[in-house]
């Protein structure tokens, strides 16, 4: 009996020596769709889901959607109707002027870099990224410069540790990569919008006051001057056509850079 229990043990001995892990492992690997060297079909659809995740971020901080909303924002409070358009109509019709303006861009991101990818044409992603990310780097590089906001980039590089004393030396292709020019660009854009905004507001404002020393000067002391205000803010809006104005001036201010490009 012992005889016969040492022999069994000897088999298995055998048998294990004789299994290679390597082999089975590459074996293993020949099964799974898409995988010849490169990344898995799983980790090609993690991937995928991982980018569709911040798309909503990439939207609203490295295109012109930031300036839409905020001087379509600072508008309707100009106007002083609360809560008129809706939200969901300030953002809506901002995200449709985005694409408006940005549609050269994204069409260019889709024919240099997305479109191969998705064709099969190129394998690379590496190769695919660098060729969807430049006309969004161009895009934001010529608002940058065409708002006369370039001091906002030298902060950020100077924050970031990276010598700032010669400007002249710098380049935006060696020296600006996308972690000092997205902030850059966010910060550009917000303070584009406000000085859009500041515009907006002044003859709104000015009706305001004269509406209100009016009211002062017939003793009517205790009527809200928006209330008699709104309805003159409204007839002077309508008149001038302001929603085609503000919507014309945002677009032209957004896409003549590229334009000039």
């Amino acid at each position: 009996m012992t005889t016969l229990l040492l022999a069994q043990a000897a088999n298995a001995a055998q048998s294990l020596e004789s299994l290679n892990p390597i082999g089975v492992i590459e074996d293993a690997s020949r099964t799974v769709p898409g995988f010849e060297g490169g990344l898995s079909s799983a980790l090609n659809i993690l991937i995928l889901l991982t980018v569709l995740t911040v798309a909503p971020s990439i939207l609203i901080l490295c295109t012109s959607f930031t300036r839409m909303v905020v001087v379509l924002g600072l508008l309707r409070q100009a106007l002083g109707t609360q809560t008129l358009p809706p939200s969901q109509v300030v953002v809506g019709l901002s995200v449709l002027l985005t694409a408006v303006a940005m549609g050269g861009t994204f069409e260019r991101m889709w024919s240099e870099g997305l479109g191969p990818y998705a064709r099969g044409e190129q394998k690379d992603q590496l190769v695919a990224w660098e060729g969807a990310k430049r006309p969004l780097r161009e895009f934001m590089i010529a608002q940058i410069e065409a708002t006369g906001n370039t001091p906002t980039v030298l902060m950020i590089l100077d924050h970031r540790g990276i010598d700032t004393s010669e400007p002249e030396q710098l380049t935006w292709e060696k020296d600006v990569d996308m972690l000092t020019l997205v902030p850059s660009f966010v910060l550009s854009e917000l303070k584009t919008a406000f000085l859009i905004g500041f515009r907006i507001y002044l003859p709104f404002l000015v009706i305001d006051m004269v509406i209100s020393s009016l009211l002062v000067s017939m003793g009517m002391m205790m009527l809200p001057p928006v209330l008699v205000s709104l309805p003159f803010k409204l007839l002077l809006f309508v008149l001038v056509d302001g929603w085609t104005l503000v919507a014309g001036g945002l677009l032209t201010g957004v896409m003549a850079p590229i334009g000039g490009t």
